[in-house]
């Protein structure tokens, strides 16, 4: 966006500065300052975002979000603003920041059109990345760049992992809680799994209750093994959050998982709300698979045919034969997943 305005402000005046008093001419170091200006400004917006703001308001609605998020920004902006302008008017007119030449020229942009049309398109561009980042929270930022590129507006088949996750004991959990403070469990919970599927390159495809469907490309779940150990990564992050579960809720989450891998056909789906859906086998499989993880008491079963990709050193595998799944005529060899201590 600080490029396009620069360009488009060169083009319009033939790079000529119509009102010198108050604007500065774009000289090719103007340029490559105001370049380096806008790539940290952009890196500290994003910093501050994904650090503080962005968890500063996870209780508003997805407008009011924006709204207190562009107020504190374009605050922040015209802080940045202050700094930079004499910084770029002192390598225009090749004197101090400091001069008061350039307190003047200042002074005269803070009262200008330039000044206004700056704030109007810092605004614009601040709405459009804080909507894209908001509507990139709600879809997943894959799946919204999917949509965008028109991926799967044509069915197409796949080869994907999955992974079926589900909260232990959660029935008893929720009549224990109550149905509100059990939802404020859930989001929490579901908040404290986020950073590891982002660490090991997962894709949320639904949530379900106290049930979550991961997912994967092939060949990304199995890159150093991150299907594998995205299970154990939400495991550690939960352990060391289990002492302020058990301190607000009595009782601290811990779930089982199974992990399959499959063709499936992916592709848009849905006339009144638009989502990626899939299809095959392999996601019935991988249901049924954690769903037996409580008959041999395990928290993550994985079947021979994923096994046969992965390269598992660094943990412990225990077969447990060829298993008649319910709904499947081939029998399907389980393996239970540990770390190596």
């Amino acid at each position: 966006m600080g490029w396009f305005d620069l360009f488009t402000d060169a083009a319009a005046t033939g790079n000529q500065n119509p009102d010198p008093s108050s604007d500065i001419t774009l000289t090719l170091e103007v340029f490559i300052f105001a370049s380096l200006a806008v790539s940290v400004t952009g890196l500290l917006v994003g910093a501050i975002e994904v650090f503080w703001m962005g968890k500063l308001f996870t209780h508003r609605s997805f407008w009011q979000k924006i709204l207190y998020k562009m107020g504190f920004y374009i605050l922040f902006m015209l802080l940045l603003i202050a700094i930079t302008f004499p910084v770029a008017a002192s390598i225009e007119l090749g004197i101090s920041p400091f001069d008061n030449q350039v307190k003047t020229k200042f002074s005269n942009f803070l009262v200008s059109l330039t000044f206004l049309s700056t704030i109007v398109s810092i605004s614009l561009s601040l709405f459009l990345s804080l909507f894209y980042a908001g509507i990139s929270e709600n879809l997943g930022p894959r799946i919204l760049r999917n949509f965008f590129t028109g991926k799967y507006h044509t069915p197409k088949a796949e080869k994907r992992i999955f992974m079926f996750l589900d909260m232990k004991s959660s029935t008893a959990l929720a009549e224990k809680l109550g149905h509100i403070q059990y939802f404020q469990l859930l989001r929490e919970y579901y908040n404290d799994l986020s950073n590891a599927i982002i660490d090991h390159s997962g894709d949320v495809y639904q949530y379900v209750g106290d049930e979550v469907v991961i997912s994967w490309l092939e060949d990304i779940g199995v890159k150093e093994n991150n299907c594998v150990r995205c299970f154990f990564t939400m495991q550690k992050a939960l352990q060391e959050r289990a002492p302020y579960y058990k301190k607000k809720y009595g009782s601290a989450p811990t779930f089982k998982a199974g992990l399959h891998y499959g063709e499936v056909t992916a592709g848009e789906i849905g006339a009144l709300k638009k989502e990626i859906f899939f299809t095959g086998d392999v996601l019935n499989v991988t249901a049924r698979i954690q769903g037996m993880c409580n008959q041999f008491g395990e928290v993550l079963l994985i079947s021979g045919e994923l096994l046969e990709k992965l390269d598992l050193s660094g943990f412990n595998s225990k077969s447990y034969g060829e298993i008649q799944l319910k709904g499947r005529e081939r029998p399907l060899e389980l393996y239970a997943v540990q770390e190596q201590l």
